[in-house]
C-alpha cells in the first residue's frame, strides 16, 4: 500500500514528497527542504518512520524544488534522478538562487537519468515516469497506476497550471502536455501538485480555467 507524506517547504512554499510502503522503503520527490528547522523536519520523520530512502526525484530542477537536493543525497546516500533535458536547468540555479534569497544554496549533480515511459521500483510500489515538459524543458511526472496517484510537480495545480514565463517554459507545450499525458488518466487520479492543494484529474477537467474541457453531454 502505497503512502504519500507531504511537507511544505521553504518561503515559496513547495510541496515535497517521500511515498512509503510497508516494506520501509521510500523516494524523496523534489526536496525543498532548506533551513535546518526544514531538514530537520524531512529526516526526523523518516528516522521516526524507519524509513529507507531508495531514490531521489525531481520532477524537474527549478530553485524551489532542488533545495534539500544536496542535503538528501548527503545524508542517505542515495542518488539524484532527473530527465537529462533538466541538466541546463539544475546548473543554473546556482546562479540566480541568491536572488530570491537563498543564499546557502548546495549544489549537486544529477547521478542518473530518468527516460519517458521507464518504471520506478521501491519495495512493492511502481511509479511511471510521465515527460510532461511545458513549465521546464525537462518536466516528468510519476505515476502510481495501482491507487490512481500523480506526482504532478509544476504542470497542473488545483484550478491552475504552471507558469510558461521562466527560461525553457512554453505555453503551448504545457497545454499539451496536460491534455495528451494527464488528462488521457482517469477522472479519478488525485494530482499532488507541486504547489497547494491535492486535485483530481476529473475535477481540473470540468473546472480549470486554462485546460478544463467541457463535460461530456449523456
Amino acid at each position: 500500500m502505497l503512502q504519500i507524506h507531504s511537507f511544505v517547504f521553504n518561503p515559496l512554499q513547495e510541496n515535497t514528497y517521500v511515498l512509503a510502503d510497508e516494506t520501509k522503503e521510500c523516494v524523496i520527490i523534489d526536496p525543498g527542504c532548506y533551513d535546518a528547522e526544514e531538514r530537520y523536519e524531512l529526516a526526523d520523520f523518516i528516522e521516526t518512520q524507519g524509513l529507507t530512502v531508495k531514490m531521489l526525484l525531481n520532477t524537474h530542477c527549478h530553485v524551489d524544488h532542488v533545495l534539500g537536493n544536496a542535503f538528501v543525497k548527503d545524508t542517505y546516500k542515495t542518488k539524484l534522478y532527473i530527465h537529462p533535458t533538466e541538466v541546463a536547468v539544475l546548473q543554473s540555479v546556482k546562479v540566480y538562487a541568491p536572488h530570491y534569497g537563498f543564499f546557502q544554496y548546495a549544489e549537486t549533480e544529477a547521478d542518473a537519468f530518468l527516460q519517458a515511459g521507464e518504471t520506478l521500483t521501491f519495495g512493492n510500489q511502481q511509479l511511471q515516469v510521465l515527460f510532461v515538459p511545458g513549465h521546464s524543458p525537462g518536466h516528468v511526472a510519476f505515476y502510481h497506476a495501482t491507487q490512481k496517484v500523480l506526482i504532478g510537480g509544476d504542470v497542473l495545480f488545483y484550478n491552475s497550471i504552471g507558469r510558461t514565463d521562466l527560461p525553457g517554459g512554453n505555453f503551448d507545450t504545457l497545454i499539451h502536455s496536460i491534455h495528451e499525458k494527464l488528462f488521457t488518466l482517469a477522472d479519478d487520479v488525485t494530482v499532488y501538485p507541486g504547489h497547494g492543494p491535492e486535485t483530481t484529474i476529473g475535477y481540473e477537467k470540468r473546472t480549470n480555467p486554462f485546460v478544463g474541457v467541457s463535460s461530456p453531454r449523456p
